[in-house]
């Protein structure tokens, strides 16, 4: 079908109400359609991220409903928390919908592995952070709970990122992109 052929069908669908959802194919190179991966949710790193997600949103939340912005440390917390929330979020979004795929160029697997590494690394910065602003709560209030509790799942979140970074080594390796 040639260029003209296909704007006068594409005019003529619209122009009648009629929807049209063609496969993609060198006619319609415009048209793509991203396809959900679920045996991505079935792997390893479906678990890990799902786990950064949900430790990481804790962290936070917890963080949040106090006043934080009284300790300065706090606040790189915060921005590592929601940063890397964000990012793992759109991870999640690129693995789901096997968009990866159609950026053959980017090296996934290196950019996985520098994020992951990344992850935990600046998160037990956080903790570290963390633990000597502790200090600076009163133990009998909300703020010191609240604290500790976000403390114990940045620990946990920096967890998933370390063995989640194992788990991107090893893909990194097996194929070769380094080299």
């Amino acid at each position: 079908m040639t260029e003209r052929a296909a704007a006068t069908a594409v005019s003529a669908s619209v122009s009648t109400g009629a929807v049209s959802n063609p496969l993609p194919s060198p006619e319609h190179p415009a048209c793509s359609t991203l396809v959900y991966d679920a045996r991505f949710l079935r792997s390893a790193p479906a678990i890990f991220i799902f786990a950064e997600l949900v430790f990481g949103l804790l962290v936070w939340m917890l963080i949040t409903g106090t006043e934080y912005f009284h300790v300065p440390a706090f606040g790189w917390v915060m921005f590592v928390a929601v940063t890397y929330w964000v990012l793992t979020v759109f991870f999640l979004i690129m693995y789901l919908t096997n968009a990866r795929a159609r950026m053959p160029r980017v090296p996934w697997t290196t950019v996985a592995l520098g994020f992951n590494v990344s992850g935990a690394v600046f998160y037990l910065v956080a903790i570290i952070l963390e633990a000597t602003s502790l200090h600076l709560a009163n133990k009998k209030q909300h703020t010191f709970d609240s604290w500790t509790a976000s403390m114990f799942f940045a620990f946990l979140v920096a967890l998933c990122y370390a063995v989640h970074a194992y788990f991107s080594y090893r893909a990194w390796a097996s194929h070769g992109e380094h080299q």
